[in-house]
């Protein structure tokens, strides 16, 4: 039996202190409700987390109870989810508002953090699995809190239905997976990623590859790739715009990079029939997203359907499997959470205080610049960055997926990714213009809210400038996504 050491201690620090974090907050609600208190204590702990990952970073990769592989590579990943989720609760707290003459969010306010923290620690578990079992645990860890959070406006028709599509769906998901982990074990009689890859290796068998397509296809429900996208717009319009802000970055981030550190540990395992498999789901994933988004007038929606598409993107480059295809993948995970951050935390503004539904529809953007600039500006550098525009990181973390389906040889899904992102523009530049359209006898002022100088504008404002600064100069996110490669 192995013994917790003070090494242990510091490589389990992050999703450690997160986890007292969760307590903390969950005692501090039971105790009383304060709505200021639960946000003040989640962003301590966030921030207390992030910064374990120095003392962290010093320990030599660790394998905890054969559960948790600990390297550069969790961490890099570990630290992006802690990014995300302390964005979604800065957002959250602009969003609940305070509840004054019957403004504000109606309901309970304190939960909602909570649910937040412990989403966030399944998602560290999940970046750190190497174990089919933790692989499980810190998906349901994930999953489960999502589920509340997308029903939290339960006085809204609309996010109760969210709620309960994303359960079932979420659910038919997790079988699909674990029907394929145990066609794994009942052929391979191992549950470790690395014993997996070299029995897979040795014997190439027949079921266990099809306990390993069963398991993509419960991990494509999760990251909404096609055909399991179904979900994901009405998930998007239903949920509270923080909410989705956090499952279309937190939550798909550890997914992907579960998947990523799976397919990388099993030699082989994106050639053959499974790789024509998940090329097929990268084509269809970038076309029927970009299409879709392409006749969409909500927002929200919009952006659900891009993040198909996205997803699609990112598959050229873990098909591609070697070379700078890690790379590649940490970079536009990277820009990606960057930039949806920005898009959701500009819909989050727009609807504070919480008055019945989000403001999502496109013609409530219409002529937004002339009352609100700097939101107009901020939603504008995200929409370039999506598209892919030079000058943006949107365009760093394309470039780095083209640059691997290059080295790779992926000429046709490189072709498809051309459309797309030719597609994509259009409805971007839709979103663009609607922003600066004039009306008549419109207000040229911005709105009296002083977004600026709360926590929420602030956030926005430190996207905005990392997208243009990372965009021109990307060194330092390439320096970091390089020291976070994964460790064999």
């Amino acid at each position: 039996m192995q013994t917790f050491t003070f090494d242990d201690a510091l490589a389990l620090s992050p999703i450690l202190i997160t986890s007292l974090s969760a307590l903390a907050v969950m005692l501090a609600i039971a105790a009383g409700r304060n709505h200021t208190r639960t946000f003040i204590l989640s962003v301590i702990g966030l921030n207390l987390a992030l910064l374990s990952m120095l003392a962290a970073l010093s320990v030599p990769p660790k394998l905890f109870m054969e559960l948790l592989w600990l390297d550069r590579f969790s961490y890099f990943y570990c630290t992006l989810i802690l990014v995300a989720t302390l964005a979604c609760v800065t957002l959250c707290h602009a969003y609940m508002g305070e509840r004054q003459q019957d403004r504000g969010f109606p309901g309970n306010r304190e939960e909602i953090y909570l649910l937040l923290l412990l989403a966030a620690v399944g998602g560290m578990v999940l970046v750190s699995a190497q174990h089919l079992a933790s692989l499980f645990i810190g998906l349901e860890l994930l999953s489960v809190p999502v589920y509340g959070m997308v029903a939290y406006a339960f006085f809204n028709r609309r996010s109760l239905e969210a709620g309960i599509k994303y359960m079932v769906l979420s659910a038919a998901g997790s079988a699909f997976l674990l029907f394929g982990m145990a066609l794994l074990y009942a052929d391979l009689g191992q549950m470790d990623f690395y014993g997996i890859g070299q029995h897979l290796a040795q014997t190439n068998s027949l079921l266990a590859r099809l306990g390993l397509g069963l398991m993509l296809v419960g991990l494509g429900f999760k990251l909404s790739l096609v055909p399991f996208h179904l979900w994901t717009a009405d998930v998007y319009e239903g949920a509270p715009a923080p909410v989705a802000a956090f499952l279309a970055t937190a939550s798909k981030v550890a997914v992907f990079a579960v998947l990523l550190r799976l397919l990388q540990w099993i030699p082989g395992a994106t050639e053959g029939a499974l790789g024509i498999l998940l090329g097929l789901i990268a084509a269809a994933s970038i076309l029927v997203g970009n299409l879709a988004a392409l006749m969409q007038n909500n927002l929200k929606r919009l952006l659900g359907f891009s993040s198909i598409a996205h997803f699609g993107y990112l598959l050229i480059a873990l098909i591609a499997g070697s070379g700078m295809a890690v790379e590649a993948v940490g970079v536009y995970l990277a820009t990606y959470v960057m930039t949806t951050l920005g898009a959701f935390g500009v819909i989050t503004l727009m609807s504070t205080p919480y008055s019945g539904r989000d403001a999502d529809a496109l013609y409530e953007y219409r002529g937004l610049f002339w009352r609100r600039p700097w939101l107009t500006v901020v939603l504008t550098v995200m929409m370039l960055s999506l598209a892919g525009i030079p000058l943006t990181t949107g365009f760093i973390g394309k470039f780095y997926v083209i640059a691997s389906g290059v080295e790779s040889k992926q000429w046709w899904l490189l072709a498809t990714l051309i459309i797309g992102s030719g597609i994509a523009v259009f409805y971007y530049l839709r979103v663009m213009v609607a922003l600066y359209l004039v009306e008549p006898n419109l207000k040229r002022h911005d709105a009296p809210l002083h977004w600026g100088t709360h926590a929420g504008g602030i956030m926005l404002l430190i996207v905005t400038l990392l997208a243009f600064i990372l965009g021109v100069y990307p060194q330092p996110l390439l320096d970091l996504v390089q020291a976070g490669a994964l460790a064999g």
